[in-house]
């Protein structure tokens, strides 16, 4: 039997020698041609960070201090180590060794159940090289914290109704800085756990650990569900040594490429006992449960994720911008269900007559917007309920601004923070994260064409063959036009764009949020605690790095983090 032409073509593609003799396929010197510029965009991280740690401390010298005594992190140089010390190098090691063989053998369920103490352990073995009171116990207790205002809310409904009078500094009854920057629902998380019998520091570090620990599950999840339907068994039929080199291209095969990374996630340094990793336990896994609504059509789970992305929205004002993520999610969605459908059959063949296939399309586009509409049921009440308790939140936004600018915030210079902020990611995300922001530059642009299809331009490509434009300039008749879904698989020719869409689509969505909340001013400093829920979703890009190039990037995440937590003392 022969070969079909496009089989026949990869499999030549593939054993294509060079002529200085026996020389590796095609595939896998791509890989390796790739990888410089990744060696080159972390350079350039790293660079940047230098740059900013000098320029703080010129600044300093020079008499306008940018007010952050490590610069541009906001810790105390406190070279040290403590009883974490040897069990975050164990678990930074068996990580580093089997982790990426376990993602790729267990079964989901307990890969997943893995991930999640295997991140709840690194997460307490860095906060335990500070000691277990200064790390853990005692972190959420001192006079800026959350757990100094706990005592004295004895009526929560009192609370909420009055909670913006207290926001502004310079009044006997001020919120400390934690409560009066944060919406009252991270008080309330407090709060309710103190009425539960859990109080004091310990139960608070544990509570937090727990939730924070949540994105290793959430993340990988997500991936899992919003990549493209039965695609690794094609992309194995078709280049087999392309999925060896490049890793699985199915759904599942990105995801466990996802979970080493998001479990040693340096991250973890600021997340394990800081309520912003809290935050991002929380509105990942309301991430994960609006993905797993859209995507099998489950409205439990839609309105739960509403609900906790709402509530997200009360523990922190910074959290709108997970809309932007929430947004990805939805068309990830829109985009796997239309593939379902046009695998099962509803889609006719895409002519020049009708060149985005209307069927599918219509079906998912109504599955994924009731999905939606069962999200706003879960946002609905959350808002309701701080409303009708008397908490405003534009009112609460607009007098946070205020109190924000009545602190330090008001001498740490804007020129300086605003590329300084973005310098800390390589520590705060890692250096993978500034490989995973290239490849995801690069992924996004090789499959414009696909996403231009899908919004409309393949109809008005074949409204203009119907009108002769084409053969007006004598040019041949355009043949028919591809269905948007085939030019999106057809991506790029080096194999990481069209299959890794969900790969490329969720970093892309966190970097948005995180450019808008650099721009905006209200971050000025301390970003690798405050970014820690847009953060994260970088790590859902880790399928973009080839398989022969993980292990030394897991190795470097946690290399950074031992480092950060060794050599200074972070605050807050």
């Amino acid at each position: 039997m022969s070969e079909d032409g496009p089989t026949r073509r990869s499999r030549d593609r593939l054993t294509r020698m060079s002529k200085d003799g026996p020389a590796r396929p095609v595939e896998e010197r791509a890989v390796r041609r790739w990888a410089r510029p990744d060696l080159v965009a972390v350079g350039v991280a790293f660079a940047l960070f230098a740059v900013a740690a000098v320029a703080g401390g010129v600044l300093y010298l020079l008499g306008r201090p940018v007010h952050a005594s490590a610069a541009p992190l906001f810790a105390h140089w406190l070279p040290h180590a403590g009883p974490g010390t040897p069990l975050a190098l164990l678990v930074a090691v068996l990580v580093w060794w089997r982790g990426p063989e376990l993602a790729a053998r267990l079964s989901w369920r307990r890969l997943m159940a893995v991930s999640y103490v295997t991140s709840v352990v690194w997460t307490l073995a860095l906060a335990l090289i500070d000691g277990w009171q200064r790390g853990v116990a005692g972190r959420l207790t001192t006079e800026h914290e959350y757990l100094h205002e706990v005592p004295g809310v004895t009526d929560i409904p009192r609370m909420l109704s009055g909670f913006t009078t207290r926001i502004l500094d310079f009044q006997p009854d001020s919120w400390t800085t934690h409560v009066s920057g944060h919406p009252p629902g991270a008080l309330l998380v407090f709060v309710w756990l103190d009425r539960v019998g859990l109080s004091g520091g310990a139960w608070a570090a544990t509570l937090v650990l727990l939730v924070s620990a949540l994105v290793a599950v959430a993340v990988p999840e997500t991936v899992r569900l919003l990549g493209p339907a039965g695609s690794a068994g094609r992309a194995r039929a078709v280049v087999p040594e392309t999925v060896r080199l490049l890793g699985p291209a199915g759904s599942a095969g990105r995801a466990r490429a996802v979970v080493p990374f998001v479990v040693l996630f340096p991250g973890a340094v600021w997340s394990g006992v800081s309520a912003d990793g809290l935050f991002a336990g929380v509105t990942a896994t309301g991430v994960a449960l609006l993905a797993h609504g859209a995507v099998r059509a489950r409205p439990v789970s839609a309105i739960g994720g509403g609900v906790l992305l709402a509530f997200g929205c009360y523990l922190s004002y910074g959290l709108v911008l997970m809309s932007a993520l929430a947004a990805a999610v939805v068309l990830l969605a829109w985009s796997r269900r239309r593939q379902e459908k046009e695998a099962e059959g509803g889609a006719a063949p895409a002519t020049a007559d009708d060149a985005v296939p209307v069927g599918p399309v219509t079906e998912a586009g109504k599955g994924v917007f009731v999905a939606v509409g069962w999200a706003l049921v879960g946002v609905v009440p959350v808002v309701v309920a701080f409303t009708a308790a008397g908490f405003l939140w534009p009112d609460g936004y607009r007098l946070v601004i205020e109190r924000y600018y009545q602190g330090v915030a008001s001498a740490r210079p804007y020129g300086y923070w605003v590329w300084a902020d973005l310098a800390v990611l390589v520590v705060a995300a890692g250096p993978a994260a500034a490989v995973i922001v290239r490849r995801t530059a690069r992924a996004g642009w090789a499959a414009r064409a696909g996403w231009a299809a899908r919004a409309g331009w393949a109809a008005r490509a074949a409204w203009a063959a119907r009108a002769g434009l084409a053969a007006g300039r004598g040019c041949r008749t355009p043949a028919p036009l591809a269905s948007a879904s085939d030019q999106v698989n057809r991506g790029s020719s080096h194999g990481d764009a069209a299959p890794h869409t969900v790969a490329w689509v969720l970093p892309l969505a966190a970097v948005a949020a995180i450019v808008a909340a650099d721009l905006s001013g209200y971050s000025k400093a301390e970003v690798e605690r405050i970014w820690l829920p847009f953060t994260v979703w970088l790590m859902a890009g880790a399928a973009l790095i080839p398989p022969p190039d993980r292990r030394g990037w897991l190795a470097a995440q946690a290399l950074v983090a031992l480092t950060v937590n060794h050599l200074l003392l972070t605050r807050w």
